[in-house]
């Protein structure tokens, strides 16, 4: 594991990430125990399909974030197609309804509803303006009557919200995405709102502003700076949000920056920006299988690849006093201009544009075996070569030393780009090439000699997306622990089934695509099964964590209760045909490319069993789970 200890106290460093700690309960309310028996101790759960109810949508976001109000027994499901939120009847879990459709014109037109979170009666929403550059706002509704109780102006690109644990504040990570040609790029923020008086909202901003003198410091600490033009403000884009049990601290995924941002919530400042670092895949046990153009599943460990952790979801527990933060490690490369053909230009030479128009994006993204060939980048240009790359090098090589294990030579990367090698995964161009002390490239020439008259890059690493991974995090950072390759191992093994009834082999489907059908190892080059979601839910003395799999689908459950060594207790994915169209098969698929995941405690269950909400964002399905919670004889 690489990874700085640096962390950025400005006048003030931090950003904002706030999840809620989800408790439940061993029995509802009606059959609590009254006797003088103790409790029996939780040892494990199993998690059993219930039901789910379907937009019929296909691939448009019909379902993404989810949230449950006990009082009135309603889900409320974010519908991107529709830019709404959906709300459902909750009393039959088995099958849940659509009551109504809320939709936010009321507060802004052309707005679109990214996010909710509810609690104590109240639904918040985030809501993105037209143009996504532009402010957003923040609502918030009644669970039970809809009715509009108040909203109040935000930063650009509102996405994930939450309220503090005693429901005094609202937290919104504004994320600040640039426009696609990296033209305008609002700065990223925390919006922190007192809804003490939901009828007369307040807000606070927590920005970046006061790191902006300290964008060199930031680099060189691992926290990645790096959007053409921007200031740290603006390159910073908070993802997601996770808040300590007592209501003070927030903490905020900075997922394309691999950094999390800490939030003082009384000042509404941030405090502390934190680099997270980069996984080893070269070492045993942080393997991965990195190529789909294979005939079986090989994941192994490859020296000089590094993965960057790129937090999607968060959320934090408690465990021995201290605060845990854990992170599902998606991964998510900058991609903007990548539909303009002006950014790319033309293939023909004798064309105007010829090398792209780096005024119109900035695409790192690349693969492995377009960014290192022995002829160069010219052989791309018109195709995938971001201009960006052209401008700073002509070409790029492996560093023999690092790289032998598959093959590079001085000048030739050799069998490395092989497709069945490391060719076709997905990786930056932007990170990993030498550099000198003051941060410009150290150029080679095409033989590999350090030359002043050289035009090749020489990458001592390569840097992947995402780590295909859970972590565990201290409040200041620093890595606890990490599940290294026991994810896509756990899919290949021949304990794993999928399907509501486990009759299904995940490792006939490992690593398949969430909208096609017979998939094998489709996402092995890019970001595996992509964790996505994850949330934690206390039962007794045991804490498990819920990690959703967006790609491959399904929900993990880990035991976490020692963050230094989790376990596997778990593992469901409600996808029931593996072999058809999704598409034009969508009423027998099931569930697909679940984005987030809400847990319901006992006492707060329509059924008085713990219940599990997931958005799934391909399929356009609200899926409900039964926890099932197993205790000592």
């Amino acid at each position: 594991m690489m990874r700085s200890s640096s962390i950025f106290r400005p006048s003030l460093l931090a950003v904002s990430v706030s999840t809620i700690l989800l408790s439940g309960c061993l029995s509802s309310d009606s059959d609590s125990n009254t006797s003088d028996e103790a409790t029996p101790a939780v040892t494990g759960l199993t998690l059993e399909y219930v039901g789910r109810y379907s937009s019929d949508v296909f691939g448009e976001s019909a379902a993404e974030i989810t949230g449950y109000d006990p009082a009135s027994r309603r889900a409320f499901v974010v519908n991107a197609n529709e830019g709404s939120l959906n709300v459902l009847d909750m009393n039959d879990p088995s099958a849940p309804t659509l009551l109504d459709t809320l939709t936010v014109e009321d507060v802004a037109s052309n707005a679109v509803v990214n996010s909710v979170a509810v609690q104590g009666g109240l639904v918040a929403v985030a809501i993105e303006a037209s143009p996504k550059t532009e402010p957003g706002y923040a609502a918030i509704y009644d669970a039970a009557t809809l009715s509009l109780r108040g909203f109040i102006g935000v930063g650009a690109q509102p996405d994930m919200l939450t309220f503090t644990p005693d429901g005094n504040h609202l937290l919104v990570a504004n994320e600040g995405e640039p426009s696609d040609n990296y033209q305008t790029d609002p700065e990223g923020s925390v919006s922190v709102i007192d809804v003490s008086d939901p009828d007369n909202l307040q807000v606070r901003t927590a920005d970046f502003t006061a790191f902006n003198g300290q964008k060199a410091e930031l680099v060189t600490a691992g926290i990645r700076v790096f959007g053409p033009g921007a200031s740290v403000a603006m390159d910073l884009e908070p993802e997601y949000i996770t808040v300590s049990d007592d209501s003070a601290t927030a903490w905020a995924a900075l997922q394309e920056n691999n950094a999390l941002a800490k939030v003082d919530i009384a000042t509404a400042t941030v405090t502390e920006i934190l680099p997270l670092g980069y996984k080893d895949h070269g070492l045993e046990g942080q393997g991965l299988d990195a190529s789909d153009e294979k005939s079986d599943i090989d994941i192994k460990p490859w020296p000089g690849l590094l993965g960057m952790y790129h937090p999607d979801a968060i959320t934090s527990y408690s465990a021995g006093g201290e605060t845990y933060i854990l992170t599902a490690n998606e991964g998510d490369a900058r991609a903007w201009g990548e539909d303009t053909a002006d950014y790319w230009g033309p293939e023909d030479p004798a064309l105007p544009g010829y090398g792209g128009d780096a005024t119109q994006g900035f695409v790192e993204e690349l693969r492995f075996k377009h960014l290192f060939h022995k002829d160069g980048f010219a052989r791309r240009l018109g195709d995938d070569m971001p201009p960006q790359l052209y401008a700073l090098a002509k070409g790029a090589l492996l560093n023999p030393e690092v790289f032998d294990d598959c093959g590079a030579s001085a000048g030739d990367p050799g069998l490395c780009r092989e497709d069945e090698q490391l060719g076709r995964l997905s990786v930056t161009w932007t990170m990993g090439y030498r550099t000198d002390d003051n941060g410009d490239p150290v150029m080679f020439d095409s033989s590999g000699t350090e030359s002043v008259t050289g035009d090749r890059l020489m990458y001592d690493q390569v840097y992947s997306f995402g780590a295909r991974s859970m972590a565990i995090w201290t409040a200041d950072g620093d890595l606890v622990w990490d599940s290294g390759d026991m994810i896509e191992q756990f899919l290949a093994s021949d304990a794993c089934f999928a399907g509501s009834e486990r009759d299904i082999s995940c490792a006939d489907f490992f690593n398949s695509n969430h909208d096609e059908g017979d998939a094998f190892l489709n996402r092995s080059d890019n970001k595996g099964p992509e964790p996505e979601a994850v949330t934690v839910a206390t039962f007794g003395d045991r804490t498990f964590a819920f990690l959703g799999l967006e790609r491959m689908g399904g929900v993990m459950a880990f035991d976490v209760t020692n963050p230094e060594s989790p376990s596997i207790v778990d593992y469901l994915n409600t996808r029931e045909d593996w072999v058809s169209d999704p598409e034009t098969n969508l009423a027998i698929v099931g569930d697909l490319g679940i984005e987030d995941i809400t847990v319901i405690p006992a006492d707060q269950s329509p059924t008085g069993d713990v219940l599990m909400l997931t958005g799934n964002e391909v399929s356009g399905t609200t899926a409900v789970y039964r926890v099932v919670l197993q205790t000592e004889e």
